[in-house]
C-alpha cells in the first residue's frame, strides 16, 4: 500500500511549523543557519551529557550542520558543485543558506508557512547570501517549475508530501542529469507509524515506495546511505537538554520560556527516551538518499 495516498491533513503542516517557530529558534538558534532535523554523530560516539545546556546545545547545533555537510559531500557537491538549487521544505533556511555559502549555489526555498519568509531572508542577510536565496511561500504539490535546478534537496520535508507528486514536480524542475537528495526516516516496523506520524504530524513511508515513486518518473537511485546507527544519539543528546531546560524552569530561571510548561517539557523528554529506542532498534530507519534525473551527462 502506497502510504502517500492514506488520509492526511494537509493543513496541519503548515500549522504546526507556525506553532514551532520560536521553540525552533531558542533550542537551534540563533543561525543564520537554523536546521530541524536530526544530526549525525561520530559512529559508536556518546558524549557525556552532564555537561552545560549550552554545551549541549552547541553539540546538537553541530551534529546537524555535520549531517548537512556528510550528504553534500557524499553527494558530489565539492567536486561538481551544484549552480542552482531547489531547497523542499526549507524550513527557517537553514540548508538553503548552507548550499548558497559553502558552495555558491543560487537556492530556491520552499515553505508553506509564511512568518517564516522574513525569518530566511534576515537570516540570508546575515550570512551575506542575501542574493542567493530565494523564499518561496509554496506547497510543492502545486509547484512548477522548467528545468530550471541543477539539484533538489528534501532534509526531513519529504515525510509530509505525496510521495508520487514530489517526485514529479522534482523531475519537471530539474535538468536532466540533475539530482535529487533526501534526507529522511523510513517505516520498518509499521507498529510504530502512528505514533511517529501523530507526534511529528507526519506520514513516514517506506524505502520501497520512495524507489518506486522516483523510478516511475524518470529518476534511478544512485546512492543510499543507512545513518540510522549514527543519527540515534541526537535523541540522547536532545533530551537531555530539554531536561536541562526543565530544570531551568523548575528554578525559575527562564521566564521567556514558560510558554514551554512542565507538563510539555515532561513530556518531551519521555517521548525523546521512546524515540531514541526507536532509532537504537532499527524500528525506523535514517537514510541519505540520491535520486538522478535520466536525460543528462549524468544520467542513464
Amino acid at each position: 500500500m502506497n502510504r502517500s495516498l492514506t488520509p492526511f491533513d494537509e493543513s496541519q503542516v503548515p500549522l504546526y511549523y507556525s506553532r514551532k517557530t520560536a521553540d525552533i529558534l531558542y533550542k537551534y538558534g540563533p543561525g543564520p543557519r537554523v536546521h530541524y532535523h536530526m544530526g549525525l554523530f561520530e559512529p559508536g560516539a556518546a558524549p557525556n551529557t552532564t555537561v552545560s545546556q549550552h554545551s549541549l546545545k552547541r553539540r546538537i547545533v553541530a551534529s546537524q550542520e555535520a549531517i548537512v555537510e556528510h550528504a553534500a559531500r557524499s553527494w558530489g557537491a565539492h567536486q561538481a558543485a551544484p549552480g542552482s538549487v531547489l531547497d523542499i521544505g526549507c524550513g527557517l533556511g537553514g540548508g538553503s543558506i548552507y548550499w548558497a555559502q559553502e558552495h555558491g549555489a543560487t537556492v530556491t526555498g520552499l515553505t508553506v508557512a509564511a512568518e517564516h519568509l522574513p525569518v530566511i531572508a534576515g537570516f540570508a542577510r546575515q550570512a551575506g547570501v542575501a542574493g542567493q536565496v530565494t523564499p518561496l511561500l509554496a506547497d510543492v504539490h502545486q509547484y512548477t517549475a522548467d528545468r530550471l535546478f541543477d539539484a533538489a534537496y528534501a532534509n526531513e520535508s519529504s515525510g509530509y508530501m505525496d510521495r508520487e507528486r514530489l517526485f514529479q514536480v522534482v523531475a519537471k524542475s530539474l535538468k536532466p542529469g540533475g539530482w535529487f537528495g533526501i534526507q529522511e526516516h523510513f517505516i520498518c516496523r509499521p507498529e510504530w507509524t502512528e505514533f511517529i506520524d501523530g507526534y511529528y504530524k507526519t506520514r513516514l513511508g517506506t524505502l520501497t515506495e520512495y524507489i518506486t515513486a522516483a523510478e516511475a518518473a524518470g529518476f534511478e537511485l544512485e546512492q543510499d546511505e543507512d545513518v540510522t546507527d549514527r543519527v540515534a544519539e541526537f535523541w540522547v543528546q536532545s533530551m537531555a537538554w530539554n531536561t536541562a531546560e526543565l530544570e531551568r524552569v523548575e528554578r525559575g530561571g527562564a521566564p521567556e520560556r514558560l510558554a514551554w510548561s512542565r507538563e510539555r517539557l515532561t513530556e518531551s523528554a519521555l517521548t525523546h527516551g521512546k524515540l531514541f529506542r526507536i532509532w537504537r532498534d532499527h524500528a525506523l530507519e535514517t537514510r541519505l538518499l540520491m535520486f538522478r534525473l535520466a536525460g543528462g551527462p549524468g544520467g542513464r
